[in-house]
């Protein structure tokens, strides 16, 4: 069938840190291990629009151990101090659990290509962090939404020739198997626009490899594309 990307990139296999190679950018590389963009230029003080350099040293994790470290230490210094008496405080009112807060997607999703689904999102068994669609080699690939340019290139394992797009904060949408990509690194699309050409996988299946992450998490695209 399809054929999915293999997985590229596990931060206990290849430790705590990525030396950048020639064509990477900090998207890439957070696409690469399965993280958040904005976690990896956090804890690597990388500002916008986080540009990187060949041969950079860019820290994977790392920075939650210590914190966790330092939050035990000042538990434990807080557990010597005397403790306070309690206080009883009464409310005329009764107090009402916060309430939570859902946050949903304003992006208005549309398919990259026509075409029957190969195989579909799964993050068990044969994993696929996104879908693959059948689509005749020279297709052209649509953009899914509106977006910049974020990485356009072949270096990433598994996905062939790949344009990554940035939506907004939390949404990247990624398109993978390319015969040819049509855009570069920091243009800005439109929605629906062409930005790259149907390639084939591995297996020489026709098709496009398509992907959405949310905060470097993968997402299933069909909950997000329209029905049809």
């Amino acid at each position: 069938m399809g054929g999915a990307p293999a997985p590229v990139g596990n931060i206990g296999e290849r430790g705590n840190s990525h030396q950048v190679q020639k064509g990477e950018t900090l998207y890439s590389i957070a696409w690469r291990y399965g993280l958040d963009y904005q976690h990896l230029a956090r804890i690597n003080r990388i500002r916008k629009p986080y540009t990187i350099y060949q041969g950079q040293r860019i820290r994977l994790s790392g920075v939650a151990s210590r914190l966790k470290s330092d939050q035990r230490s000042k538990s434990q210094s807080v557990s010597k101090a005397p403790a306070a008496k309690p206080k009883t405080v009464y409310s005329s009112k009764p107090t009402a659990p916060p309430k939570a807060v859902y946050t949903a997607s304003k992006l208005n999703w549309r398919w990259p290509v026509t075409g029957q689904v190969l195989s579909q999102f799964s993050l068990k068994g044969a994993v696929n962090k996104g879908i693959d669609i059948a689509a005749r080699v020279g297709t052209e690939v649509k953009a899914a939404e509106a977006g910049r340019v974020v990485y356009a290139g072949g270096n990433l394992r598994g996905y062939g020739k790949l344009v990554i797009l940035k939506h907004d904060d939390a949404f990247l949408s990624a398109y993978g198997n390319n015969e040819s990509l049509l855009v570069k690194e920091g243009d800005q699309v439109s929605i629906g626009q062409a930005i790259a050409k149907v390639g084939a996988n591995d297996q020489k299946v026709e098709m496009l490899h398509f992907e959405i992450r949310k905060q470097g998490q993968p997402q299933d695209p069909l909950r997000h594309l329209p029905k049809r």
